[in-house]
């Protein structure tokens, strides 16, 4: 099951999502509902693997410099009805000093989306101008079949690609540059089959 979107005769609301299915992820982009299948289980493991390498240093501040929220699938509600969940999101905290009890209303600094064979058109080509539009500073694609790590960051309302790793780099990529992460660390083994 790819990304699909329903054609709307009304833009789609809050209701609309949660209306939906355990099993369905969905997301509303310019008032048009969005749905796919959960994550794999290798995209879960990535996202979890590079959260938490990425939580010690900026999150608690060991062994780094601190100052962020790392979030694994926040859901995010901005521009009226914009419902989106990225795969890993990042906040400054001077941006957002405490996290709220409640959805999340601040557009994150960074996004980092984990490319599967269901979502990887409807990142591209739907998610990454919505999060230029909205003013998302940093974006990271990862693509779990070509081992691949893209950095990108908003310049003048456009994407500006500053990079892309495989599994045997060890990296300082932006915005997390004071730390090196290795990303042959936290890819999950490839498949034997």
């Amino acid at each position: 099951m790819s990304s699909t979107a329903r054609a709307p005769r009304s833009p789609a609301t809050l209701a609309d999502l949660e209306a939906l299915p355990e099993t369905v992820v969905g997301e509303i982009i310019d008032g048009t509902l969005y749905t796919h299948p959960r994550p794999r289980p290798r995209h879960v493991h990535f996202g979890g693997r590079l959260s938490r390498e990425l939580q010690g240093p900026f999150e608690l501040g060991s062994g780094g410099p601190g100052g962020w929220w790392i979030l694994i699938e926040p859901g995010i509600q901005v521009e009226g009805s914009a419902e989106f969940v990225p795969d890993l999101a990042g906040w400054r905290r001077e941006r957002l000093p405490e996290l709220p009890e409640d959805r999340l209303s601040v557009v994150p600094d960074w996004v980092c989306e984990i490319l599967s064979p269901s979502t990887r058109a409807y990142d591209q080509r739907i998610k990454r101008p919505f999060y230029a539009r909205i003013g998302v500073r940093h974006l990271w694609f990862v693509d779990l079949e070509a081992r691949t790590l893209t950095v990108s960051e908003l310049l003048n309302g456009r994407w500006l690609e500053l990079g892309v790793y495989g599994e045997e780099d060890v990296i300082r990529a932006a915005p997390f540059e004071a730390t090196e992460l290795k990303l042959g660390e936290i890819w999950p083994p490839a498949p034997t089959s």
